[in-house]
């Protein structure tokens, strides 16, 4: 994954092997040149039944162009008598740039070059030999240089098919280089049936590295029961070598698929204050991760020892290619790079704002940083952050002021901004339903204090000026909470022996008006007993006197907070990130390459297992960006255990399922999507659902095209091998809980996919592409409170300071300059689409386009996002709309299908890649 681990290709010798007039590759094919076969991983080989257009074939078609040709398909036969030869030419990415051919095995590389064994291919035919039932012998042929352009080589091989030999079913392929090389895609022609296209898009390691042969199927997906039978033993023979042995360090041209502990988020043999418990057992329920094999600490034997790059299988990490990793490579160099001089620019890590205007100049006149050693290293990097300053060549940290704050200064400041930001901001996924009262925590009061809440009914019915009582609010389904309390107090006096932070237990009461919008009530903070101190509660409410005000503002401070950590560490990276790597892991353990499913989900697993290695490496690490800067201190990621443990169920993932659960929606099959919802106005619900009913269209169509028979369901072994793997392997800690799906009928692997799909897709984009949009402007939601109430245990002085100048009060608990500065320079790379960002309903994979009928539902799937698209710009015109539209406010689209590169709080991808 990261730019350390890869090992550089190295390339052909610069001298020509032939003239350059013979070396257009169209001129080759149209002439019956040598040609070349697969190197796609786990992938795709389209054919052309019309033999008309082979010769135009345009032989260096990025992957997008192939996903989108309108090319029919078949199989790849040998149907005449007699023997014919087929012709290929690959294209080989150049990764690097010039330094990357430099090495002591640049000449021996020259020289396979010269000699025209760049690449070993052999061809399999799908049928066993009839006369001896073994697998026929593989026709093979070498890849040798034919050109070399801009970032591209083009390599040729001939292959001469015998009669008989009947349909390929997949290549196999050595590299012959010492170094491994990216291959981008490979033209086939000389069929029978016409021009075989193969976008590729991968590695192929050095064959000194690793002596097997890769292992690529044709385009035609087989479930297990009908593989051909020349294949079957391919086919479990890849899957063996993408599982592993569960032995040995990992190396980073291996391709194994393996489960691990979050062992690695320490680091106790640098120092042993950065010693963490292992995440993933019995005392810290987790889900698990991709094995790296990497030594035991020598302090903490539990533990794994860290190093300056995470393996992650070769498939799954495409670091180095020219814009593949442009959010993780821009990602990479903000943490190593830009925060470092961060660091050394602002030299006092406990250093607050002294006021307003000085958070203001972050947008205005910005951070100068010190000039870093390879000039002009930022501006290449990220330029919307970073820009030169002309006249002393220091670099200028200038962040772009948000939306929100873009379009009115003082949204944050103000009550209703705060309650719509539940319904339409960054973490529409905490507000709840109240549904018993009084309120009551479930701990144990010896240990936490008395559970009964201050929040009253006398207090409530007061709040809501006596429009109705609080029965009747709870009968009519008006009353809502965020309720941070159970979850967060195990931690508060834990957290509270950090310096620079504190922790409350907090619950936030909010009532519906009549115009469908919601208006905050109480807010109640709670400390545990500690030392010879009782427990210590208080509640909030909005007032009309300065005192109170100011209080108020302070306490949605640390609810804010509390919230920002709750989305950052639960509803974003545990929920998507973290929950979703099992899934991929066992895919690639269980279902072949030529396995229909795989085939549906391997777009929403794209880059998820490299991101989570950059996070593990830098943001949830001990010491990390997520410690540093979040209230929970060095306790955040083993909160996101206890969340796991206590709230994370997979049968509840499901939209309509999370809704439900939150007492936010009903069943009612008279309702659209068949839910009705407590707030009809809740603009993630109404955009959501669209986006769930059309992922479960698309799923449906496939899987029934797929499973014409109920019974293939339990029969197909690699599918109930994959969904056993999941529960009892990728999510061990839970593998006995009663609620997880059975998988016996076609419905049953409709909603488990439809799930996993939302995951990936609506819900990852719902919560990360609006970050720097809503938290770029760090105080409308800090993510981190530094100093307790002003009511709680206070001197006289500290008190006294209080009511003189309250506003030094809220900047003291707002976060230091380093850390929010740290911060919104990670959400406005997290907020950002690549240049190649892949969207939901996109280009089609190429085994869908190959068949007709998943063709058209993928059609038609397209269709309905395009149509999403414009409900959601409808919906942002219309006024009565309160709590997507109305003056100064940020219209909601983080659930548009599709964007443009940049942070544009739009666009759902596939998978999540940032």
């Amino acid at each position: 994954m990261m730019t350390s681990q890869l090992q550089k290709p190295n390339y052909a010798p610069s001298f020509p092997l032939l003239p350059k007039s013979s070396i257009n590759p169209n001129h080759l094919i149209k002439h019956g040149s040598p040609s070349l076969i697969s190197i796609l991983p786990r992938h795709h080989v389209h054919q052309n039944r019309n033999k008309k257009n082979s010769s135009s074939l345009v032989i260096r078609a990025t992957s997008s162009d192939l996903k989108s040709s309108p090319v029919s398909v078949s199989t790849v036969t040998s149907t005449e008598n007699n023997a014919f030869t087929v012709k290929a030419l690959v294209t080989v990415t150049v990764t690097g740039g010039l330094l990357s051919s430099i090495g002591l095995t640049r000449p021996l590389d020259d020289l396979t070059d010269l000699l025209g064994k760049t690449l070993l291919l052999e061809l399999v035919s799908a049928e066993l030999d009839p006369k001896t039932g073994l697998e026929k012998e593989t026709v093979k042929g070498y890849g040798h240089k034919a050109s070399h352009k801009d970032d591209e080589v083009v390599y040729e091989a001939t292959f001469t098919i015998p009669a008989g030999f009947g349909e390929v079913g997949a290549v196999q392929v050595e590299n012959e280089h010492h170094k491994e090389m990216f291959i981008k895609s490979i033209d086939l022609n000389g069929f029978p049936n016409g021009t075989v296209n193969v976008p590729c898009n991968t590695w192929a390691h050095s064959k000194f590295d690793n002596p097997e042969k890769r292992i690529f199927f044709t385009n035609k997906s087989y479930l297990p029961s009908e593989t051909p039978s020349g294949l079957k033993k391919l086919r479990e023979s890849e899957l063996q070598t993408l599982r592993g042995n569960g032995e040995g360090q990992r190396k980073t041209s291996d391709r194994i698929y393996d489960y691990d502990t979050y062992n690695d988020i320490g680091d106790p043999d640098s120092k042993d204050e950065l010693a963490r418990p292992v995440l993933g057992g019995k005392d810290h329920p987790y889900p698990r991760r991709c094995r790296t094999g990497r030594p035991r600490s020598k302090k903490d034997p539990l533990s794994e020892q860290r190093s300056s790059s995470v393996y992650v299988p070769r498939d799954e990490a495409f670091a180095d290619v020219k814009q593949l990793t442009f959010s993780t490579k821009t990602l990479k160099s903000v943490l190593h790079a830009l925060l470092p001089s961060l660091e050394t620019a602002l030299l006092d890590p406990d250093l607050g704002f002294p006021y307003f205007t000085a958070i203001d100049s972050l947008y205005n006149e910005g951070v100068t940083l010190p000039k870093p050693k390879t000039g002009g290293f930022f501006q290449t990097i990220i330029p919307r952050l970073v820009k030169t300053i002309i006249d002393g060549g220091d670099d200028l940290l200038l962040f772009e002021t948000p939306e929100i704050i873009d379009r009115d200064k003082f949204s944050w400041f103000r009550d209703e901004e705060f309650s719509r930001q539940t319904l339409a901001g960054l973490n529409p996924y905490s507000i709840e339903l109240v549904t018993e009262w009084p309120l009551k925590s479930k701990l144990n009061p010896e240990i936490y204090g008395p559970p009964e809440s201050l929040i009253t009914t006398e207090l409530v019915e007061k709040e809501i000026k006596g429009c109705m009582t609080v029965n009747e609010a709870l009968e009519r389904k008006k009353m809502f909470i965020l309720d941070y309390h159970d979850l967060l107090m195990p931690y508060v006096n834990k957290v509270r022996e950090i310096e620079g932070t504190t922790l409350y237990g907090s619950r936030t009461l909010f009532f519906l008006t009549a115009d469908g919008t919601l208006r905050p009530v109480a807010i109640e903070l709670t400390r545990p007993p500690v030392g010879d101190k009782p427990q210590w509660k208080q509640v909030f409410t909005p007032t009309w006197d300065a005192t109170g005000c100011w209080l108020w503002r302070l306490a949605k401070a640390h609810v804010l907070a509390h919230d920002a950590g709750y989305h950052q560490l639960v509803v974003h990276w545990l929920r998507t990130h973290c929950c979703t790597e099992p899934y991929i892991i066992a895919a690639n353990r269980q279902l072949s390459a030529m396995h229909p499913i795989y085939r549906l989900l391997h777009p929403h697993f794209r880059y998820t297992m490299e991101i989570n290695a950059l996070a593990r490496e830098s943001l949830i690490n001990a010491g990390g960006v997520i410690e540093s800067t979040f209230s929970p201190g060095k306790y955040s990621i083993e909160l996101s255990s206890a969340a796991y443990d206590q709230l994370w169920r997979f049968d509840m993932e499901a939209l309509p399922a999370d809704l439900i659960r939150r007492g936010m929606a009903v069943e009612d099959s008279t309702a659209e999507h068949g839910l009705k919802l407590a707030i009809e106005d809740y603009p993630f619900a109404n955009d959501g659902l669209i986006l769930w009913d059309a992922i479960k269209e698309w799923v449906s169509d496939y899987v029934n095209h797929y499973y014409t028979d109920p019974n293939l369901i339990e029969s197909d072994t690699e599918l109930q091998g994959w969904w056993t793997e999941v529960r009892t392997k990728g999510h061990a800690d839970k593998k006995d809980e009663p609620w997880w799906p059975v998988l016996k009928t076609p419905e049953n692997l409709i909603h488990i996919l439809t799930t996993i799909i939302w995951v990936t897709a609506g819900h990852h984009a719902a919560v990360n592409f609006g970050q720097y949009m809503y938290a770029g402007y760090f105080p409308n939601r800090p993510t981190i409170a530094r100093t307790n109430m002003p009511t709680e245990d206070p001197s006289d002085e500290y008190f006294q300071n209080f009511l003189k100048k309250p506003e030094m009060a809220l900047l003291m608990c707002f976060p230091s300059q380093i850390q929010a500065t740290k911060v919104m320079a990670v959400l406005d790379v997290l907020s950002n689409h690549s240049p190649d960002e892949e969207y939901i309903g996109g280009n089609p994979e190429s085994s869908w386009a190959e068949n007709p009928v998943i063709k058209a539902a993928y059609e038609k799937f397209n269709g309905n996002l395009k149509r999403l698209e414009g409900i959601i710009d409808e919906r942002n015109t219309n006024l009565k709309l309160k709590n997507r539209v109305g003056a100064g406010v940020v219209p909601y689209e983080l659930l548009k299908p599709f964007s443009t590169s940049g942070v544009t709080g739009m666009g759902v991808p596939n998978s999540i890649s940032i």
